[in-house]
This record gives C-alpha cells, sequence and structure tokens, in this order.
C-alpha cells in the first residue's frame, strides 16, 4: 500500500488540473454572445463550441480509465496536460467557428486523458477511509466550483482582454502545474496486463454525437424527420456495437458488473443530473443576463457565484459527515436543498431582492455540488482498487454526459420556444434567419429605424424569456420528482 508524506499537497496539484478541466466545460457560456459577434457564429455552432468539449471527452474516458491503469496515473496527468496546454493555445487564435470547435475537440482529448489519473492518484495516495472520503469530497467541490467558476473567469477575461484569453489563461497554469507534479506525485506504477481497446473509445464517441444530433434535431421548432432517424439509427447502431464489444473482451474499458452495486449505480446517476441541471442552468442564466438584461460578461459572471460558492462549500462540509449520515440519506438531503433553491428561483423575476436571489442560487450550489461531492464518493468506495481508473473514467462521463445534455436540451428547448413565439411587427421585414436566436434578432433589429427596432427588440426578449421560464420550471420539477423518488430508496435503504 501506497503512503506519501504530503497527500493533501498532491491532491492540490492533481485538483488544479481537475479545476483547469471544470472551467473550461463552462467558460465559454458567457463569451457565446461575444463569439457569435466576433467569429459570426450561428447558433447551431455556438451549441457544438460547447458540446465538442464534453462530447469527445465523455467518449474517450473509458478508455483512458483503463490506459491509466495500464501505463500508469502520473504519466496519464501528464500526458494530459500537455495536450491541453497546447490545444488551449490554438484555441485563443482560433480563426474560424469550425476551427474553434476542433480546437475544443483536442482540447476535449486532453481532459480525458487527465480526469481518470485525477481521481485514481487521491485513491491510491490516501489510504485511510475518513482522509480518503474527505479528499474525493473535496475533488468533487472542486469539479463542481470549477464549473460554476467558469463563466466567473470568463466573465473577468471578456471584461479586460479578448475572447481568446478565456483558453490562453490555461497555459501558464499547465506550466506550473506540470513543474510540481514531478518532485512531488510519485511515479505510480501501471498494470500492463491490462487491455487497452482504442476501437472501442471511437465507437461510443460516434454513438454519442449521433444521438446528441438526434436530439438536438427533434427539440427544433422545424424538425427534419429524416436527419434525425438517421442519426438516431446510426447513434443506437454504433451503441449496440460498443455494448455487445465490452461483453465479449476479455477486459473491457467498461466494465458493467460495476452497476450492479446500487451505491456505484446511484452515485453515478446523482453525478450525471446534478451536472445536468448545473450545468444547463449556468448556460441559461449567462445568455439571459447578457441577452436581456443587458449585462456585461463579467456582471452575469458574478450573478451566478452564489452557484459556485455553494458548490465549493458543500465538498467539504458533507465529505466529513457522510458515514455517519450514509450514501442514500445524504442524496436525498442535497436532492431536497437543490429544489428548494432552484424552485423558489424560478419563482424569482428581476423585481425579486437580489439578496433573495443570491440566497436561493447558494441553496441550490450547495445542493448540486453536493450530490456531485456525494455521488463522487459513492462511485469511488464501491469500486475495487484495480478497477479505480474504469471507475474515475465514469464517474467523468456522468459529469460530462450531464453537463452536455444540460446544454443541449435547455439550449434547444428554448431555441424550439423562440422560433414559436417570436413575434415581430410584419413592417420589420425580417430574414427567416432572425428566428434562429435572440442574437440573430438582436443583430437584424439593429439595421432597422428605431421605432420598429425597439419593437422587434422587445418581440425578441419576451420570446427568449418564454423559453428561459419554461426550462426553470421544467427543471424545477424534475428536481423535486427525484427528491421524493430518493426519499422513499432511502426509506428502504441505509447506505
Amino acid at each position: 500500500m501506497i503512503t506519501h508524506k504530503n497527500p493533501w499537497l498532491i491532491l492540490a496539484i492533481v485538483s488544479t488540473g481537475l479545476f483547469l478541466i471544470g472551467v473550461d466545460m463552462t467558460v465559454l457560456n458567457v463569451a457565446l454572445p461575444v463569439l457569435a459577434h466576433e467569429l459570426g457564429a450561428t447558433t447551431a455552432e455556438k451549441l457544438w463550441m460547447v458540446n465538442a468539449y464534453s462530447l469527445v471527452m465523455a467518449g474517450l474516458l473509458p478508455g483512458c480509465g483503463t490506459l491509466s491503469d495500464r501505463i500508469g496515473h502520473r504519466k496519464m496527468f501528464v500526458a494530459g496536460l500537455a495536450v491541453f496546454g497546447t490545444a488551449s493555445a490554438f484555441a485563443a487564435f482560433a480563426p474560424t467557428p469550425g476551427t474553434l470547435i476542433a480546437a475544443r475537440a483536442v482540447l476535449a482529448i486532453g481532459a480525458a486523458v487527465m480526469l481518470p489519473a485525477t481521481i485514481s492518484i487521491i485513491r491510491v495516495v490516501f489510504t485511510e477511509d475518513d482522509q480518503r472520503a474527505v479528499a474525493i469530497g473535496i475533488w468533487g467541490s472542486v469539479s463542481a466550483g470549477a464549473a460554476a467558476l467558469g463563466p466567473i473567469l470568463g466573465g473577468f477575461l471578456l471584461q479586460h482582454f479578448w475572447w481568446g484569453s478565456v483558453f490562453l489563461i490555461n497555459v501558464p497554469v499547465v506550466i506550473l502545474t506540470l513543474m510540481l507534479t514531478f518532485p512531488n506525485i510519485p511515479a505510480l506504477a501501471g498494470n500492463p496486463d491490462r487491455h487497452w481497446d482504442a476501437t472501442t473509445s471511437a465507437v461510443l464517441t460516434v454513438s454519442l454525437v449521433a444521438l446528441l444530433y438526434a436530439l438536438k434535431g427533434i427539440l427544433k421548432a422545424d424538425i427534419h424527420w429524416d436527419e434525425v432517424a438517421a442519426a438516431f439509427v446510426c447513434g443506437v447502431t454504433f451503441f449496440w456495437w460498443f455494448i455487445r464489444r465490452q461483453r465479449v473482451l476479455s477486459s473491457p474499458l467498461i466494465d458493467f458488473t460495476l452497476f450492479r452495486n446500487a451505491g456505484f449505480s446511484i452515485g453515478a446517476a446523482g453525478a450525471l443530473f446534478a451536472s445536468f441541471v448545473m450545468i444547463g442552468l449556468q448556460y441559461v442564466l449567462s445568455q439571459k443576463l447578457q441577452l436581456v438584461d443587458d449585462f456585461t460578461p463579467l456582471q452575469a459572471g458574478l450573478y451566478v457565484l452564489p452557484i459556485a460558492a455553494g458548490s465549493f462549500l458543500a465538498g467539504p462540509i458533507l465529505g466529513a459527515v457522510l458515514f455517519r449520515v450514509g450514501i442514500s440519506r445524504m442524496l436525498a438531503l442535497t436532492l431536497g436543498l437543490a429544489a428548494l433553491g432552484l424552485s423558489l428561483f424560478a419563482l424569482a423575476s428581476n423585481a425579486t431582492p437580489l439578496l433573495w436571489q443570491v440566497a436561493t442560487l447558494t441553496v441550490a450550489g450547495f445542493g448540486l455540488g453536493g450530490i456531485m461531492s456525494v455521488g463522487s464518493t459513492s462511485i469511488m468506495i464501491n469500486a475495487p482498487e484495480e478497477k479505480a481508473g474504469m471507475a474515475g473514467a465514469l464517474e467523468g462521463i456522468s459529469y460530462e454526459l450531464g453537463g452536455t445534455l444540460g446544454v443541449a436540451v435547455m439550449g434547444s428547448v428554448i431555441a424550439s420556444i423562440y422560433a414559436q413565439s417570436f413575434a415581430p411587427p410584419p413592417e420589420a421585414g425580417l430574414a427567416p434567419s432572425a428566428w434562429d436566436s435572440l442574437d440573430q434578432t438582436l443583430t437584424a433589429a439593429a439595421k432597422l429605424g428605431s421605432d420598429v427596432g425597439n419593437q422587434v427588440i422587445e418581440a425578441g426578449k419576451a420570446a427568449f424569456i418564454d423559453g428561459v421560464s419554461t426550462v426553470m420550471m421544467g427543471g424545477s420539477v424534475l428536481v423535486i420528482a427525484l427528491f421524493f423518488l430518493m426519499v422513499i430508496y432511502a426509506r428502504k435503504n441505509v447506505a
């Protein structure tokens, strides 16, 4: 069993890498209106700028988790950092939306290589159960809090620098982390007998991209059923191939028997759900605050700061008492807090006192961050040590898929409602592209006279608010329903 003189320093180092991964998942949320203007990005391109990162990452994580177990966790951590830093530099100077989407995909490769190693190093270095629970709780808080802090960091940088700074800032952090890694993190030996199957990762990635394309297509106001059907069939076929391949391989990248453990399955589901709500909520709020309420990117980022604060607080606090309360009961408690905060926030308006809005977002952030933290602990303590990398990869998949679905579903629902609700004055003579998004509407309105242009702007903002209100209320109902389901489960199972 490995021990180290300063495991908490190691936790800080790997958490820095994890922080970069989490921040880059949401940092673009406040930058999208700027990118739409600077690069001429469409609504579809903006969504792919966000989702390319999480989709590619989710597809590669199973292979990277097994590869981490095979060649050693420190080697994977270092390799992931190097790719991440290089891709960040390229993304900062991307000249077109397509180039930026490609750079984001390479960023995801670095993140996927790095992520399983972060949790696996913690799992190996912390040998005492109580300390390990706290360390994993901090890891979960960093993951949730980094995602919540992404819009704030992005807003600050956009306030003072050009849009590429949201990526370029990663480079010095990567260099510093690499310098600290070699003298402090032990060279953990891998298991060369572990089989690594690159084909599986490619198959899973294709499946996820196709299924997400189908999901976005069916949520559009103008549905092209032939495209949706083709994407859906492709996605299902490749996913079936992925599952079948895992069942026949002697050393699969994903061991589905792990999900037979209720604690492991509940942890993965909790991480996916919390990420869905948190990342989706930040995306929706960032767009609404800038496009409707005329906030600057920094102001929009600061508005969602309570979510980050609540998320950061949740991990260490809940990790310290988790085993006394029990995982099932703690998940029920955190779901209840998330439901309370989100429901009260959904009922608020611009006339609601700011302190009340801050309080509700803090409660929601604490609840969602708590779900992610408790879910992380539940996953790792219910996985055998020799499959720590695989468990870390599955945990990462839960986070990334949750965030991807949150942005895709909420963004597509808002776009669909917007296209149906937008009712500009007939004399405006707008092109069909004005119904694509509020960004396009505002651009078109700027070319009109003041009276007609103002009417178009008001109609666009009203339609966008309709979409946001629908998403917020729907999300609140979903969280409340899951809270009651978890309460029922907790009564039957004391974990």
